[in-house]
């Protein structure tokens, strides 16, 4: 644990605070209300005063337009979401951090049709998964900025296309320049949710990425607990890492329950993510951060035909020890559904996301993330005054 300051010598209390330590200090008084009750209870008094559940622009607004591009920031602002998702950060090979859902770009932006790197495509083993494409650390900022950004899954979101090559690839300064502009603009805080990406694979290559945004944060003067950013990664050490690097909150993000962390397997810690949900887990994730952001299935799993189940304790358990949670993620597509509410079998087609979100809500979580914010707006709204 960092001795920089008292806030983090206790594990981030002024930052715990700042994300809804006053909603969750009444404990079982708060979780003990019905879904609704609760909602309401806690609605205005989560991350920066934001309304709880709180809605966050997963990659922006991924629903409606390619992935991590200022249209789909730009869209998630407008269609009012509390946060943005902005952005999943890896590094070039000049050391600039940009905004991308993964190194390999072959997926999300037009480098095939670049012949002039064709020569780039090749194979790399990224946390142990062998992948053929191109990648963020083989080109220069200059060079990643003649790409344009395409729809990651055109299969289920054909009209995304449309927007196939309008937008290039943002650096993490620029988004840090635009959250000032759109603040200005819009007249209230715009806030923004970046994600370190495979820390531990980065930094063997001499590209840590921790350091590089807590450099940018702090010439933006964005590295405060009360800073409107909040910090997240899969890997425990990143957070920790970042814990002593800057003071804004903190989050773990938490993938399927028997994986381990990639820096647990890398260090040889057996431990899984099941270790990590436990009260001891838990207990031991408040000491460094202030929220975890778990998957979905985390908060009420599925069975072996992908319908919901009894939801774990897991609300309950990371609430008793202070630490939010900002599960992920919601999508209107029938795939992307719990069984339960799609409508169909058309993959592009919408299912009954509203009652997916209702469902979801009614277990106590303090937000969501999701690729269709005008969708969450609506779903907590009619949660909230139901």
């Amino acid at each position: 644990m960092t001795t920089q300051g008292s806030d983090k010598q206790t594990g981030g209390t002024g930052r715990r605070a700042l994300l809804g330590a006053a909603v969750l200090g009444a404990g079982g008084a708060v979780l003990s209300l019905s879904g609704t009750a609760r909602a309401a209870e806690q609605a205005g008094r989560g991350t920066g005063g934001l309304p709880v559940p709180t809605i966050i622009g997963h990659r922006g607004a991924s629903g409606y337009r390619p992935e991590h591009t200022f249209g789909s920031y730009q869209l998630a602002l407008d269609l009012g979401a509390d946060i943005v998702e902005a952005g999943d950060l890896v590094p070039t090979k000049d050391g600039h951090l940009v905004c991308r859902h993964e190194p390999e770009i072959g997926g999300t932006t037009d480098v095939a049709d670049h012949p002039e790197f064709a020569g780039r495509r090749t194979t790399k083993v990224i946390d142990g998964v062998s992948t053929t494409g191109w990648f963020t650390e083989d080109f220069t900022l200059a060079e990643l900025k003649t790409l344009r950004a395409v729809e990651r899954i055109p299969a289920n979101r054909p009209h995304n296309t449309l927007y196939n090559g309008r937008w290039e690839i943002p650096t993490f300064e620029e988004v840090l320049k635009w959250q000032d502009e759109q603040t200005r603009k819009r007249g209230k805080q715009v806030w923004i949710y970046p994600e370190t990406k495979h820390p531990s694979y980065f930094r063997k290559l001499g590209l840590g990425l921790e350091e590089r945004v807590a450099k940018l944060l702090h010439k933006y003067g964005k590295d405060k607990r009360n800073s409107p950013v909040i910090l997240q990664s899969f890997e425990p050490t990143s957070i920790q890492r970042l814990n002593t690097l800057v003071d804004n909150p903190l989050v773990v993000l938490l993938s399927s329950a028997g994986s381990r962390p990639w820096d647990f397997v890398e260090a040889g810690d057996p431990r899984t993510v099941a270790d990590l949900i436990t009260p001891k887990g838990l207990r031991e994730i408040a000491g460094y951060a202030q929220g975890i952001g778990p998957t979905l299935d985390l908060v009420i799993p599925k069975d072996a035909s992908g319908n919901l189940t009894t939801p774990t304790t897991l609300v309950k358990d990371a609430h008793a020890v202070g630490l939010i949670l900002h599960p992920y993620t919601m999508r209107n597509e029938n795939p992307f559904l719990p069984a339960g509410f799609r409508k169909g079998t058309d993959p592009d087609g919408y299912g009954d996301v509203f009652g997916a979100f209702r469902t979801y809500f009614a277990t106590g979580i303090d937000g969501v993330f999701t690729d269709n914010a005008d969708t969450g707006l609506l779903a907590r709204q009619a949660f909230v005054n139901g």
